[in-house]
Order: C-alpha cells, then sequence, then structure tokens
C-alpha cells in the first residue's frame, strides 16, 4: 500500500515538542509532503530537520499547490474555524488539535461538511487512546472499583509570565482561547469518555488578570493582554446520581491533587490523563492503595514520557485504511464545547443549564 501524504499546518512548540519527533512511528505508512508556517525559520529548520520536501508560509498556498491527502493541523486555537472549513473544503482528511472549531455549532458544521464530503475528521485530545486512559476504561468496565457517583478533575494553565516558556504566550490568551478552551478540554474529554455524556451544568467563572509582561526568553518585556476569562468552577451532572467538578484557571502555580479522580462505590481511581509516564493510582475499598503502570496498548511501544499526541494521528490513518472506526469523533468534540459554552451561559446567568 502507498504511503499516506500527510501535510503540517503549524509548526510551533507542539509540532517541535510532540508531533514532528515521532512521525518516525508512522513512516512505513505515511510520509509529510509539505509544513506550513508563518515563521521562515521554523519552517526551514522543520524541512532540513525532517526531510520534508515542500514548505509554505500561506496555507492557501499548500492547499492548492501541494499533493498531500490529509492535513495536519496545529495552529493556535483563534485559527482553527477558517483552516478547518479550508482543510476539508480542499478535499482533505482532518486532524485538528484541540478544540476543533470555537463553538459547537461550527464543529458540528464540520462533522457535517467532512461527512458530505466523504473524508475522516478527528480532533484533539486524543488522551482516549493514551495508555492509562485505556488501562482506566478497563478498570472501570470490570467495575473495579464499583458505580461512580463523584469525580473531579483539573486542567490548571499555570500563573504567567511561565517561567522557562520562551515563546510569544499571545495566543493562549487571546479572545476564544483561555485556560477553559486549552486545558479545560482535557478533564472534560477524559469524563465525557470515563463517565458519557453531561446533561446540566452549572459554573462560577471570573477573570483574574487583566494583563502580564513576559520576564524571559526572546519576548521579555512583552505586555500579554488577558481577553478571556481565567478562572473556572465547573458542576457537571451526568445523570444517575453522578456529579463531577472540573477547574481551569489560570491561578494555580502547582497542586497536589491529581488531574482526575474518579470516586466509586467501592474505590477510587486518581491519575494524570495526559502524562504517560505517571501512574494510575487505585484504591479499593478495604485495601491500600495501588500503583499501576499501564502497559501500551498496541503492538508497538509508544512514548514514555509527556502527551503521546501522535496516537491521534495513527488513529487518523487507520480510519483512513478502514483499519477501525473512528473513536477521536467531532460529535464528541461538539458535545465538549457545548459544556464549556453551557458553565459560560450559567456563569453569566446564575441559573443551571440543561444540555439536550
Amino acid at each position: 500500500m502507498a504511503r499516506l501524504k500527510l501535510a503540517l499546518l503549524g509548526c510551533g512548540d507542539v509540532a517541535q515538542r510532540d508531533y514532528l519527533p515521532e512521525f518516525h512511528r508512522v513512516a512505513d505508512r505515511a510520509e509529510i509532503v509539505a509544513v506550513c508556517t508563518r515563521s521562515v525559520t521554523r519552517m526551514q529548520e522543520a524541512m532540513q530537520r525532517y526531510a520534508i520536501p515542500n514548505g509554505y508560509t500561506d496555507y492557501r498556498h499548500m492547499l492548492t499547490e501541494s499533493n498531500a491527502e490529509v492535513v495536519i493541523n496545529l495552529t493556535p486555537i483563534s485559527l482553527h474555524d477558517e483552516t478547518n472549513f479550508a482543510i476539508l473544503e480542499s478535499g482533505r482528511h482532518l486532524y485538528s488539535e484541540k478544540p476543533v472549531a470555537s463553538s459547537s455549532l461550527v464543529a458540528k458544521q464540520l462533522a457535517e461538511l467532512a461527512q458530505a464530503r466523504g473524508l475522516q475528521a478527528a480532533c484533539a485530545p486524543s488522551i482516549r487512546l493514551f495508555p492509562q486512559m485505556q488501562y482506566v476504561l478497563h478498570l472501570i468496565e470490570e467495575g473495579a472499583i464499583g458505580p461512580i457517583y463523584s469525580a473531579r478533575g483539573h486542567g490548571h494553565f499555570g500563573v504567567p509570565p511561565w517561567a522557562g516558556y520562551f515563546s510569544d504566550p499571545s495566543p493562549f490568551f487571546a479572545a476564544g482561547a483561555g485556560p477553559m478552551m486549552d486545558m479545560g478540554v482535557y478533564p472534560l474529554h477524559a469524563l465525557t469518555t470515563l463517565i458519557g455524556p453531561v446533561r446540566r451544568v452549572v459554573a462560577l467563572v471570573n477573570k483574574v488578570h487583566e494583563s502580564f509582561t513576559v520576564t524571559e526568553g526572546p519576548h521579555a518585556g512583552l505586555r500579554v493582554p488577558v481577553e478571556v476569562d481565567d478562572h473556572w468552577h465547573v458542576l457537571l451532572d451526568f445523570g444517575d446520581g453522578c456529579i463531577a467538578s472540573v477547574a481551569a484557571n489560570a491561578v494555580v502555580v502547582d497542586t497536589r491533587c491529581p488531574p482526575l479522580e474518579l470516586h466509586g462505590l467501592a474505590g477510587t481511581i486518581a491519575f494524570d490523563p495526559i502524562y504517560v509516564q505517571q501512574p494510575v493510582e487505585v484504591l479499593s475499598r478495604g485495601s491500600a492503595w495501588e500503583t499501576v503502570t499501564p502497559p501500551f496498548p498496541n503492538t508497538s511501544p509508544g512514548r514514555s514520557v509527556g502527551p503521546d499526541h501522535i496516537l491521534g494521528v495513527v488513529h487518523l490513518l487507520d480510519c483512513i485504511e478502514g483499519r477501525c472506526l473512528p473513536q477521536l469523533s467531532l460529535s464528541q468534540a461538539v458535545h465538549v464545547l457545548r459544556v464549556i459554552e453551557a458553565a459560560a451561559e450559567s456563569a453569566r446567568t446564575g441559573c443551571t443549564v440543561e444540555l439536550s
């Protein structure tokens, strides 16, 4: 079978740190034929380091001139609506970083467009495929902790300015972005994967920072306006007595709380759904805590440290080749965006918001 041709749209930190270094794992099935980024320097560095034959600084030219069959969209959140529509309109399969769109309505339109064009479309976060999530799903299906009636998760952004971060942080705090859209989607995707869809939402949301100044790196001295709410506390009603809480904010320096904790009548599971090197902690009623390093669920080993984002791309290739049914569906992304919108509505009105 001929290798699928991929194009990489966006060559920022997540591309350099998590995607490009792991593309060798799909080299027998796919090749990167083009990279597009506004930075000529980053474009040239990626082309040289990863033997990418074509580079662009305008994604429209890439979509017109490239022979790529699949586009991996790693652009900032504010560009996802425009670029994801353009990718699907061009007839390419799509893998998009999160969130796939600025709203649940736009995400639904993207899903309908992909279906109408007969294209596969998948989106981050791909944590459903991570070994620790697969292991926790297995525990829940086995009834290891009994019925779940309580859960909590967090997506802390870190208090700005961020030590050791040398790129421009402005896109993370621009309108349409912020801690909930960037980090809160992780616990929301995890909980809706492990428990199911949310039925009701109530939330308190506010804004703590008006701006901050970058203190180190090439952007030192840059004043970054905070254009979004940066402090979210959300209660989620999953029905049948199950209630969870999710916090997403830029007001926590650090925490000793696990990023996700599930409470069942027969025990507790505590784990990090993002970083694959973190073990899963399991407590059975009447026993001591057990620490488990989940086995990687596939035949080949994955990344040993950090988030294994490339699994989302691997899954998209599997779907295109007919090896499996889609698991990183845009329908779940639509639901998570609707939960975020409901949280914002609840905070604004002071009312509980029902989800259909």
